[in-house]
């Protein structure tokens, strides 16, 4: 079993200042793999004050030279990415294929992005009399999850340093030990002492005391909405900024003309993968009356034909949650949905058939769901997916925007101009047209309650920037002569 017994501060491990520890469990095994300890509020104050005084000589470097640091990362990214995967696979149980392409794939493609960008993006520009720069914003603290835990730590990290800030990292307690493969790289590829630091425990110690510390000038977050909130509360004391990534329940609409089987196979493959662990998951399947039960049987048959199982073996599509927390509380929605009415199309409650041990849940289709039902309003945060029938465009609409939020949405159709036309009157952060992937130089973020600030690309950097305007004097008019 591994034991950490350092935390990374000021560009040194060091030990905590009290003795508390974390247990990360395998959760495909309930097996303890791994103990990290828990940082302190003291451990706090040192990590905070390490970024403060390290903020001035790095903010001021040219951008040139945070590239090339991200350009090291990047590359020391590459080099361990097989190491990455293992990892993630190992603490959250993302399947083999999963974790090698998306887990360990996107924060390799995200550090490089944030190193292409520097190579173009303007901190200066002239408006009018006025020269408007953009600086960095300051001390940084980025508090991560576990579902694309290297995802979200480099796409908060990435940019902050991009941008010139100084960061102090509280990964999420269940999936720690990618933010230590990460720290190692950072303090192999020479990063200036106390530029990035690392603070692991709990949100109610660590997380909440890095959200109310005075030289915190950011929060960066993603996370669940109510936690969200309480950030929101905590930050307001110092009126510091906080960009937050909440929850979703994205809706995805299979307009009449669309190609159905294609849009149903997508639309439940994107549900189930990572376990439906997903904050942009299109866990609401909107299909008109007309090809509706037909829909229903794809979505049973996708379901059924997906592989769960062992995430170490390469045939599994699905492996477990990533907690007993976790599958605890997607089966209480499963159990809930058929009590409120919902017909259950394939799944269930029950474990998956061989699966007794480990934190599985089986892939589940609802069909039937009301607007009112509570798995039609709340994110589950598992493999299941709900399908709900429509009559018109404008009742599809109606469905889709009923919901506290907004974070992403799909809409298939045979004309790709019809399909943006809807989406254009979606209240969410993104949509995917025809099942088009991300772009990780698009904006990421969302509406109403699924958080402010977008991650990604130039309105990633911009989030952690802030505009000075240096108001120069007008020239001097040009003396007229007479011709």
């Amino acid at each position: 079993m591994l034991a950490h017994q350092h935390i990374y501060i000021d560009g040194a491990w060091r030990s905590p200042s009290g003795d508390e520890v974390t247990e990360v469990v395998n959760p495909a095994t309930e097996q303890v793999i791994a103990t990290v300890p828990n940082a302190t509020p003291a451990d706090v104050d040192a990590a905070v004050a390490a970024a403060r005084a390290a903020l001035p000589a790095w903010s001021r470097k040219a951008a040139g030279e945070r590239k090339d640091f991200l350009d090291r990362l990047h590359r020391a990214l590459v080099e361990r990415a097989a190491t990455i995967a293992a990892t993630i696979t190992a603490e959250m149980g993302a399947p083999r294929k999963l974790s090698s392409n998306v887990q360990a794939g996107l924060p390799i493609a995200v550090a490089e992005s944030y190193a292409r960008l520097l190579e173009t993006y303007a901190f200066e520009e002239r408006v009018g009399t006025s020269l408007v720069v953009r600086e960095p914003i300051g001390v940084v603290a980025a508090i991560t999850p576990w579902n694309y835990p290297l995802h979200q730590v480099v796409a908060k990290v990435a940019a902050a340093l991009a941008a010139g800030c100084t960061v102090v990292l509280k990964p999420s307690e269940v999936t720690p030990l990618n933010a230590y493969v990460l720290a190692e790289i950072v303090d192999a590829v020479g990063l200036p002492a106390g530029v990035f630091n690392l603070v692991p425990g709990t949100g109610p110690v660590v997380g909440e005391a890095l959200v109310a510390h005075p030289d915190i000038d950011m929060v960066s977050f993603t996370g669940s909405t109510r936690a969200g909130k309480r950030i929101g509360e905590l930050a307001a004391a110092t009126v510091k900024k906080v960009a937050l990534e909440l929850g979703g329940k994205s809706a995805n609409i299979v307009l009449p003309d669309a190609d159905l089987d294609f849009a149903v196979r997508e639309g439940v493959a994107n549900v189930l993968s990572n376990s439906g662990q997903t904050c942009t998951a299109w866990t609401r399947m909107l299909v008109h009356r007309d090809s509706y039960e037909r829909a229903v049987e794809l979505a049973r048959e996708a379901a059924e034909n997906t592989v769960v199982g062992d995430p170490t073996d390469e045939r599994t599509q699905v492996g477990p949650v990533a907690s007993e927390v976790q599958r605890d509380r997607v089966r209480a929605y499963i159990t809930e949905g058929i009590d409120q009415g919902a017909r259950l199309v394939t799944g269930g409650a029950e474990p998956p058939a061989g699966l007794a041990a480990g934190y599985y849940v089986r892939p589940t289709v609802f069909a039937d769901v009301t607007e009112d039902m509570t798995i039609a309003q709340e994110e589950i945060f598992g493999p299941v997916v709900v399908l709900m029938p429509y009559a018109d465009e404008e009742e599809a609409l109606r469905i889709a925007n009923n919901s506290p939020y907004g974070l992403s949405g799909a809409v298939f159709s045979a004309s790709e101009e019809r399909a943006v036309a809807f989406a254009r009157r979606l209240d969410t952060g993104m949509v995917h047209i025809n099942g088009a992937r991300l772009n990780l130089l698009a904006p990421f973020g969302g509406y109403k309650q699924s958080g402010n600030g977008r991650e990604l690309g130039v309105h990633g950097l911009e989030e952690f920037l802030q505009p000075k305007a240096l108001q120069l004097p007008a020239p001097a008019a040009t003396a007229r002569t007479t011709p």
